[in-house]
């Protein structure tokens, strides 16, 4: 890895970071390329993310007559790599974007490590468009890049031909994954999966868990295999698993006609901690969770009080907002709470252009349209555009990351709310009626904790995220059945759980009550 170690001394973070170039670690690239090697019958590689070849070196040095075609997007790279392998003539670089060229060739052997870019960086709907024309295949427009490599990469492989690629995670676990895995699943190429449940990142700086797929076009279809390497030791055991291909030997072992591309894959590989719970219903049947407002343009419309003092922007033209996780720092955010973050001259408003339109708000609204706010992506599409959306204050809020646990909090001050959180509301019909606090006390338990976490999504370093669906389609304990006794126990223990966080002697004891109720109610 000498190559990537120099060029990451040479080059800017920030265009490193522009390109996505985050390189394979050796010992990961290795087994990548043993999977390409182990049957070693054949003649062309192509990569489609070429960096500075990683790949590429470790199959030259166990077949250096092997003809590699490479694209890359980056001129900087392209120039290092291409000096790099001046010497070697039966490899061919390409200073072209791979999504838009070489269709109609086929080759024997894939590997990539994609870039790793979200929908928003890049070409979203021509690139969409492209791989639909060709592959006549529909996709989301939340689809990551690194998924789009990996279908035409698909596309161009020949018959017993081998594809060995890199990519998050997350797709396994997403709702635009779900197309993924069902192509996956019907092209009956996938054998293998991967997945580095590591402690540190895989990546230096790519707050991403990865994931290694090993793909062929071969006769042998009937199992897809799972493995979870926690440390880099276990590496060898994936080694093994490949030298016995195709021969089923690993962690987990699902069959390709069980298996359920509609579902988040973490059942197959990871415990799932509802199975020890009976009685459970999907959350969307209580509640309804939905993403925090988006402004489009945060310094534009978060406001202080010093701020509004600035602009002479009148109390009915600041709706009150939570802008930051780090303001709510108890799991009860009550009106005195707001008020004291007022007084501290915290960022806990929003400009609200519509309520009264005198001289002053007229005048931030055309400060806006000098700044371009009004052209912005999400402003764009409102009318007018210094509205905000219609989000009305939520009984519940729930944080959207988080490393220890998922952060509840009961929003009895009544205000709004950014994307720092997503807001939960209750849903109560004829069928369907659930007490609030009753609600709101069985999510700080660690019963609610556990069936959330089969629903996660994972990220390098620790972090863990939820979208509104990955709460709306969890599965919680069905409330409803508990006798009328057992409810007012509950919330008799919630609210001396709620005085003591008032009295800011947070008593957590309660809580471990509740969730014993309910664990013998409940537990398997």
């Amino acid at each position: 890895m000498i190559l990537e170690k120099e060029y990451v001394k040479t080059t800017m973070v920030n265009h490193r970071k522009k390109f996505a170039q985050f390189f394979t670690p050796e010992p990961i690239a290795k087994i990548m390329c043993n999977w390409l090697l182990q049957d070693n019958n054949f003649s062309t590689l192509l990569e489609p993310a070429f960096g500075l070849g990683i790949f590429s070196r470790i199959i030259l040095n166990n077949k250096p007559n092997v003809d590699i075609t490479g694209f890359d997007v980056d001129k900087t790279i392209y120039n290092t790599a291409k000096n790099n392998f001046i010497n070697n003539n039966n490899i061919k670089l390409f200073l072209e974007d791979y999504l838009f060229n070489d269709w109609n060739n086929k080759y024997d052997r894939i590997i990539c490590n994609p870039p790793y870019l979200k929908f928003h960086d890049y070409e979203n709907k021509k690139t969409l468009d492209k791989i639909k024309k060709k592959l006549n295949f529909h996709l989301t427009g939340f689809t990551n890049i690194y998924t789009l490599f990996l279908l035409k990469s698909i596309y161009q492989l020949k018959e017993n031909g081998r594809i060995a690629y890199i990519i998050p995670s997350e797709f396994l676990n997403s709702d635009y994954g779900k197309k993924i895995k069902e192509y996956l699943v019907k092209s009956n190429i996938l054998r293998h999966i991967i997945i580095f449940d590591f402690k540190e990142n895989v990546f230096d700086n790519a707050q991403t868990t990865s994931s290694i797929l090993l793909l062929a076009k071969d006769k042998h279809k009937k199992n897809i295999q799972f493995s979870v390497v926690s440390n880099q030791k276990e590496l060898n055991f994936i080694n093994t698993i490949i030298d016995n291909y195709p021969k089923s030997s690993g962690q987990i072992l699902i069959s390709t006609d069980t298996i359920e591309p509609n579902v988040k894959w973490r059942k197959y590989y990871q415990k799932q901690q509802s199975i020890k719970y009976r009685n459970l219903i999907p959350f969307n049947h209580v509640a309804k969770v939905i993403r925090g407002i988006a402004t489009g343009a945060n310094n534009y419309f978060i406001f202080n009080a010093e701020k509004a003092k600035q602009y002479n922007i009148q109390e009915e033209n600041l709706l009150p907002c939570i802008t930051k996780s780090k303001d709510v720092n108890k799991p009860i955010f009550t009106k005195s709470d707001f008020i004291a973050l007022k007084n501290n001259n915290a960022k806990i408003f929003l400009f609200d252009g519509i309520k009264n339109q005198d001289k002053n708000t007229l005048k931030y609204i055309k400060l806006g349209e000098e700044k371009g706010i009004h052209e912005k992506y999400l402003t764009s599409k409102r009318n007018p555009w210094y509205s905000l959306e219609n989000r009305p204050p939520s009984p519940i809020w729930v944080g959207v990351f988080y490393r220890k646990g998922l952060k509840f909090v009961r929003n009895e001050a009544g205000i709004s709310n950014l994307t720092t959180f997503h807001c939960i509301y209750s849903i109560n019909n004829l069928f369907n009626k659930i007490n609030i606090d009753l609600l709101f006390a069985y999510l700080l338990t660690d019963i609610a904790q556990k069936i959330f976490n089969d629903n996660r999504r994972e990220y390098g370093d620790g972090l863990k995220k939820f979208e509104p669906n990955d709460l709306n389609n969890a599965l919680m304990l069905d409330l409803s059945i508990l006798d009328k006794d057992t409810e007012k126990l509950i919330i008799e223990l919630y609210n001396e759980y709620k005085i003591s966080v008032l009295n800011n002697s947070e008593d957590r004891s309660k809580i471990n009550e509740i969730n014993e109720q309910l664990r013998k109610i409940y537990e398997v």
